[in-house]
């Protein structure tokens, strides 16, 4: 069985060793992985649309303390002192006693998206964060502000103030980009700024396990450590997505790097700006995804919804009258195919709004109507 890691393209706090998301996926056998080769490079390259993008692409460096010391550690540390001076045993590192309190250092991309200095990154760029440099193409470096981050899909507002207009991108529609569509990469990878890469979108929808909301772009453009937060830019120099995660068994890039759509990034960029909280539709549900043995017990020849586990004591799915063993195939005009397809619907509705849900019950088809609650005011998803 071979063990490949799907890493955050941030690059590391410690030595460039990888940071969260990890997953291990199993194989029989190990196939090789290389980066597929992209479409044929347009007539003249793409050195003038580099050249105009370049300057709104960003270098992140952020600083952090080390998390403090917990007192079982410094138990253990003071076991091993008494151990050292009883018995002559290897010495503690000097300062070890006194915490972790040295700064570490971590890098990423962003892209300014207003010429104010309003910057998107990654949230796992500047999470935890104590300071945030922002450092432009032409070489100028300025103190950030963190406007506000949203951990569920991975995005986070940054601002710096640099007293004159700078310049911007714009975003493009994700939803209308193919498989096969060329893309190209720009960010810091390794900590090299005004780096560039290529390649084409090689699937769409990918869900990575990373988070409720997966639905990424893949594209085999080259993605590494540190380009996080940075811009999968179409050839109409739009932004149609957000460089996050890689999958590699080592840490490299291999061909198979993911970006947040920039449909859903603009949402969440939207809220973010405006208040700082990010507004998500609750329905109120515990599920569970079809297969062919929930299929069969509940005497339903699809493999297609998600099934109701369990229903959450006055939620709005309890107030509409879910039950469980209901299986959800509509919620308003989205089709539930899998379990992802309700989640990322009911968290794109307007908390307040009624949508029409349309389950199959006991053989079946009923329409029940709901009003979607805020999942911000919820302790249950």
């Amino acid at each position: 069985m071979s063990i490949r890691t799907i890493t955050r393209s941030k690059a590391s706090r410690s030595a460039l060793a990888g940071l969260a998301i990890t997953a291990a996926v199993g194989a029989s056998g190990a196939a090789m992985m290389t980066a597929s080769p992209a479409l044929a490079v347009p007539a003249g390259g793409y050195a003038d649309l580099v050249e105009k993008l370049a300057p709104s692409v960003v270098y992140i460096e952020v600083t952090e303390k080390q998390p403090e010391m917990s007192d079982q550690q410094k138990e253990q540390m003071q076991m091993m002192q008494e151990l050292q001076r009883r018995f002559g045993m290897p010495g503690i590192p000097p300062g070890a006693m006194e915490g972790n309190s040295k700064p570490v250092m971590g890098v990423g991309s962003g892209f300014i998206i207003n010429k104010d200095g309003t910057i998107v990154t990654n949230n796992h760029v500047v999470d935890g964060a104590e300071t945030v440099k922002v450092k432009l193409s032409d070489g100028r470096s300025f103190d950030a502000k963190v406007i506000g981050t949203d951990p569920m899909t991975d995005v986070a507002v940054i601002k710096i103030s640099a007293d004159v207009d700078l310049p911007a991108v714009n975003f493009g529609n994700s939803d209308t980009m193919r498989v096969g569509d060329a893309v190209l990469a720009v960010g810091s990878p390794f900590g090299l700024g005004g780096t560039v890469t290529s390649g084409i979108i090689s699937a769409k929808s990918r869900d990575i396990q990373a988070g409720p909301y997966d639905d990424y772009i893949q594209t085999d453009a080259a993605i590494n450590r540190g380009n996080s937060g940075g811009p999968l830019f179409n050839e109409q120099g739009q932004v149609i997505g957000v460089n996050t995660a890689i999958f590699s068994p080592d840490g490299g890039s291999v061909g198979i790097g993911f970006a947040v759509p920039s449909d859903l990034v603009q949402n969440v960029v939207g809220q973010l700006e405006n208040g700082g909280e990010i507004s998500r539709g609750w329905l109120g549900v515990q599920i569970r995804p079809m297969s062919d043995e929930v299929a069969q017990v509940l005497g339903y020849d699809n493999e297609k919804g998600a099934v109701v586990a369990a229903v959450v004591p006055g939620s709005p799915a309890d107030k509409a009258g879910l039950q469980n063993g209901d299986i959800l195939l509509n919620i308003g005009k989205t089709k539930i195919d899998t379990v992802h397809d309700l989640t990322r619907a009911v968290a794109d509705t307007k908390p307040g709004t009624t949508e029409k849900l349309t389950v199959l019950r006991h053989g079946e088809n009923r329409d029940l109507d709901v009003t979607i609650g805020d999942l911000s005011h919820s302790k249950d998803a």
